[in-house]
């Protein structure tokens, strides 16, 4: 089997966004002219406000919300001028245009936050009482949630001057080693040989090759990637081991009694619900043992290997061109709601979306949502295939929930990654059952239901194995440095909790840490598309037993963004995050997804389709 050169092949070629809504070009003059306004307003703003929050008894309302106003202006701004020099950067990390404009906007953005820095600080310092006060007053019901949540935090500030330290470091810090991390790691060629061909592919089409029908190719393809990883190894585990540290030392300082509360106080959500979250997911892993071990029944193998978990079943798969992708989408979305369609028109028609295939990108896939006075955009890696089409409509429901909070003010948008994945999953869930609604053949209705179950678990179990080997490293790195070996070890020991005897384990997997860019952006993310995927598994048995009637209650839901808890916001949906029956209803309907998939299994005879 000969394999053409994807960048010349898939459908997504010529598919990139257009960033022109934001600036014109990296050397858009209007980036300086916007950089150099926030900095006049953040003085002037520091010179009218400073001092003032503190007073005895707290400012007035009235006054408290004109600095929220202006704050709140400036802020805007300068996510528009970060957003778009981060998009710049994961299109073309290679680009050295725009390594020093992502670079260059880092360091002035810092500056300005600086001079706001005083505002949130006074507000922490306020006595409970006058706080408490202010937050509840209606002059400042709007950002009354906005308040209070910064109040969480109080614990954990430091004095001004060394908040300022900290910012200014963590450029030369651990920002700039997610830079050589994303710099590394977009611009690894994976040298691949078939049938006398060779090609040199980047990181997201070794990937893709996981998928691919022929044993031999995915064989193949995780050899290649996980040699090219581990002859970077030493960089990648010195970066992963210096983040580590950083973070360690920075909840020093700041007194956060373990390395995940920082999150926890983001994301708006306790400790403990996550851990029943987190303990009732490894109670469930003997699901995905048991879809492993059906699904080395219909490849015929004895036991599954790592390289052989997303090979495709049932009839050998076509390729998803993303004009078809497009159309899906639209269909199943226009279903659930013409809204949902009209927005997600949008997106396609304007170019707000990247999905071609070239070196120097960014793996993986997002949704950037810079503001509520802008659209949000999309970047991905289309390789042709259904699995591709449900990343898209994915990341579409990420751009629908954006698109839809955009009532919200700026300081009100953000919604914690807890209920971020809210309408990225539940639109993967539409498009799924749009196709799985349209298959008249057992064998393609087979495929369907084995992709859907492989990407619940890489969402649900699989992310649950990453935090694990999070909060294993973490606690690691406290005794000393972390070396190769050891990271690899902590990998495979997390692996091996949740694959048990179902999978075989091999030793290249050691790697398998290394390419994950939530351990260097974000770290402690990973949990939230647990609790994303778990909770909208529920809201979409709502949807199925309520019909149209669920619609409104849902599209308020995400009107809402990040101006409520997410305990308010899923508050009429009678959820209990603490209660381990909740986490369970997900992973029920996971196990009917299983339990389908082996009827149909047992209806074709069990044979190798």
């Amino acid at each position: 089997m000969i394999y053409k050169h994807p960048m010349t092949t898939y459908s997504a070629q010529g598919v990139r966004w257009d960033l022109s809504d934001l600036f014109s070009a990296h050397d858009d003059p209007r980036i300086d002219e916007t950089l150099n306004a926030c900095s006049t307003r953040a003085e002037a703003f520091a010179g009218r406000f400073r001092g003032r929050i503190t007073i005895s008894g707290g400012p007035s309302s009235e006054e408290l919300l004109e600095a929220i106003s202006e704050l709140e202006q400036i802020e805007e701004m300068l996510s528009r001028v970060g957003t778009y020099a981060g998009l710049l950067y994961a299109a073309d990390s290679s680009s050295p245009e725009y390594q020093d404009l992502e670079q260059s906007v880092e360091q002035r953005v810092t500056t300005v936050r600086n001079l706001l820095l005083f505002f949130e600080l006074e507000w922490l310092e306020l006595p409970e009482e006058a706080a408490r006060r202010l937050a509840d007053d209606p002059v400042l019901k709007a950002y009354s949630h906005y308040l209070k949540t910064l109040r969480r935090f109080r614990p954990h500030r430091l004095t001004e001057a060394e908040e300022k330290i900290i910012n200014e470091k963590d450029n030369t810090g651990r920002n700039a080693f997610a830079r050589l991390f994303s710099e590394t790691t977009s611009s690894l060629v994976f040298a691949l040989e078939q049938d006398g061909q060779k090609q040199e592919l980047t990181l997201s089409e070794v990937l893709a090759l996981l998928y691919q029908p022929d044993r031999r190719v995915r064989e193949r393809a995780w050899s290649t990637l996980f040699n090219e990883l581990s002859g970077h190894g030493q960089t990648l585990a010195f970066i992963y081991d210096t983040l580590l540290q950083d973070h360690l030392t920075t909840d020093r300082l700041r007194h956060y009694p373990d390395p995940m509360r920082e999150r926890h106080l983001a994301n708006e959500i306790d400790p403990e619900a996550v851990e029943t979250m987190m303990s009732v997911t490894e109670a469930n892993y003997g699901i995905a043992r048991e879809y492993f071990r059906l699904k080395a029944r219909l490849l015929r193998l004895p036991r599954l290997a790592l390289f052989d978990q997303y090979a495709p079943v049932g009839k050998k798969s076509t390729a998803f061109s993303f004009s078809r992708a497009r159309e899906v989408i639209m269909e199943a979305f226009g279903a659930f709601t013409p809204i949902f369609r009209s927005i997600a028109d949008e997106f396609f028609s304007r170019n707000w979306i990247d999905a071609e295939i070239r070196k120097g990108k960014r793996g993986g896939a997002f949704c950037a949502s810079p503001s509520p006075k802008i659209h949000p955009y999309i970047l991905c890696n289309y390789t042709d295939s259904v699995r591709d089409a449900l990343t898209v409509a994915h990341e579409l429901g990420h751009g629908l929930h954006g698109s839809l909070s955009r009532g919200q003010s700026f300081l009100n948008y953000d919604t914690p990654l807890t209920t971020a994945e809210t309408a990225s999953v539940f639109g993967e869930m539409l498009v799924f059952d749009y196709l799985l609604d349209r298959q008249t053949d057992p064998e393609a209705e087979m495929g369907l239901v084995a992709g859907m179950i492989e990407d619940v678990a890489a969402t649900v179990f699989r992310q649950n194995v990453l935090t694990r080997f999070e909060q294993a490293v973490f606690s690691r790195r406290k005794e000393g440095r972390l070396t190769p070996q050891t990271i690899g070890d902590l990998w495979i020991e997390a692996n091996e909790k949740y694959y048990g005897d179902a999978v075989d384990i091999d030793n290249e997997y050691r790697w398998g840490w290394s390419y994950i860019p939530h351990f260097i952006h974000s770290r402690f993310y990973c949990y939230s598309y647990v609790f994303g995927e778990l909770l909208v598994l529920s809201l979409y048995r709502m949807y199925r037993e309520e019909g149209k009637g669920f619609v409104p209650k849902y599209l308020i839901l995400l009107e809402a963004g990040g101006s409520v808890s997410p305990e308010v916001l899923l508050r009429p949906l009678n959820v209990n995050l603490h209660a381990p029956e909740f986490w369970q209803k997900g992973f029920d309907e996971i196990s009917g997804l299983v339990a389908r998939l082996k009827k149909l299994v047992d209806t074709a005879g069990g044979a190798d389709l």
